[in-house]
């Protein structure tokens, strides 16, 4: 362990959130021993601005509730403290200790060495080994201002690598997720994975589909929607990270490296990316609808082939098979799904509703997702699909005017009306009754 004396480092109580420092000072005054650890540590030293500031104390997490009455105990395998003002959380978790025990109440591994509970606690120095990497086993003492370095970590952050604390095999089989943690912080905070860090991480990638697939949903999150989604998909797609999380889509690009289905992954990321630097919103609904766009494809025309359904009724069965799939390894919440559905049915409506009819889709309250979608969809296909996205980007950039005359005009370009109208006649006398709309459809 190194120890950085307060005058050789450059954090400033001013960099730590009044939150924070209150939980330190009360933890610290009652006897305990408290420090500022992890992310909060390694993203003032670096110069950035911490978005959490997480508290590591010597006091049980049931000591902790008593000493703080804003606070709530969460979480099965780790017991952690949650110490509440307003809508800031300041986490709060013991010390942890080495598994000297085989005791299934305190701590459990399955098969494979993950790491199902673990409540043993312990002191700094074991705690210290029990962290992931060096650049986050850096504890802010609040007791005298050092900073405590465990592992090399203080020099890691100068040398900007990325180096786990132990045996890597051994580290990422105890949580697989310590993969997608090396490449977020590699790209986040534009440092090198060190060698030896590295080398397991191919074979031991598929180790991510025993992950509940609602602890993958924040950490998809996580890697994405921070203005890193570009650089981490080619990172995840080098180290085989990214099949675990999206086998279906990893299937078609298996598929065709050079297909559509690539091109729409590069697409959505540089975009995620352009609107984040921007501070523009990003939602997953939108996210989702456009990287699983392709994989509804090929299912709603596998449906159609296998069942003899419309194109439009095999795309609606097609949109609970590829969600339900996705939500395998992936937990995508209802609130997410269900507009992501409305942004795939409205792409049918987009094909074919040039001239006058444009008018009233352009009041759709997902209009604007699905035109985004369907430009994606133009760059990536081209063809047709790219001049009727061509014909919706000249209408929705133009006045009123010039709105009024393009739908008069309608899309010489886009399918004819009246041939679809004339195979529909023909097809009336087999068609299968209409499946009912799903009744989760958002208004």
């Amino acid at each position: 362990m190194d120890i950085v004396t307060r005058d050789a480092h450059t954090i400033s109580r001013r960099q730590i959130s009044e939150n924070a420092l209150k939980v330190l000072y009360r933890l610290s005054k009652s006897g305990y021993k408290a420090y500022l650890v992890g992310g909060g540590v390694r993203d003032i030293l670096l110069g950035m601005e911490p978005k959490d500031f997480d508290v590591v104390t010597n006091a049980t997490p049931e000591e902790i509730k008593k000493l703080f009455r804003n606070s709530r105990l969460v979480g099965r395998r780790f017991r952690l403290a949650h110490i509440v003002f307003g809508r800031d959380v300041i986490e709060v978790a013991t010390f942890r200790g080495h598994h000297n025990e085989n005791d299934d109440k305190i701590s459990k591994s399955n098969a494979e060495g993950r790491l199902l509970r673990d409540n043993v606690y312990g002191e700094i120095d074991e705690d210290a080994e029990r962290r992931d990497f060096t650049i986050n086993a850096l504890y802010y003492d609040i007791s005298d201002y050092s900073i405590h370095s465990y592992g090399g970590g203080i020099h890691d952050i100068d040398a900007r690598v990325i180096k786990l604390i132990g045996d890597p095999e051994t580290r990422y089989r105890e949580d697989p997720v310590r993969m997608l943690r090396a490449v977020r912080f590699a790209t986040k905070l534009d440092m090198t994975i060190e060698p030896v860090t590295a080398a397991p991480i191919k074979e031991l990638a598929p180790l991510l589909k025993d992950i509940p697939a609602a602890r993958m949903y924040e950490e998809v999150l996580k890697l994405f929607f921070a203005g890193k989604a570009e650089a981490n998909y080619n990172m995840m797609q080098d180290f085989g990270l990214f099949a675990p999380l999206f086998p279906q889509i990893a299937a078609l690009i298996k598929e065709q490296p050079s297909g559509n289905t690539a091109k729409m992954l590069t697409a959505v990321m540089a975009s995620t990316d352009l609107r984040v630097s921007q501070d523009k919103p990003v939602t997953p609904a939108f996210f989702y609808a456009a990287l699983l766009w392709y994989p509804l494809k090929q299912r709603a025309d596998d449906i159609a082939l296998e069942s003899g359904l419309s194109h439009y009724d095999a795309h609606v069965a097609a949109m609970g098979d590829v969600m339900e799939q996705q939500c395998r390894t992936i937990s995508i919440p209802r609130r997410f799904s269900t507009p992501a559905k409305d942004i795939w049915q409205l792409q049918l409506r987009l094909e074919r509703s040039q001239g006058t009819r444009a008018f009233k889709l352009l009041e759709h309250p997902k209009f604007r997702a699905a035109y985004d979608l369907l430009l994606l969809r133009g760059e990536a296909e081209a063809g047709n699909i790219g001049k009727i996205a061509n014909w919706w980007q000249s209408f929705v950039e133009a006045d009123e005017q010039q709105r009024t005359d393009i739908a008069k005009s309608g899309n010489k370009n886009g399918p004819s009306r009246n041939r679809n109208a004339q195979q529909r006649k023909r097809r009336r006398p087999n068609k299968p009754k209409p499946a009912p709309k799903p009744a989760n459809t958002q208004e």
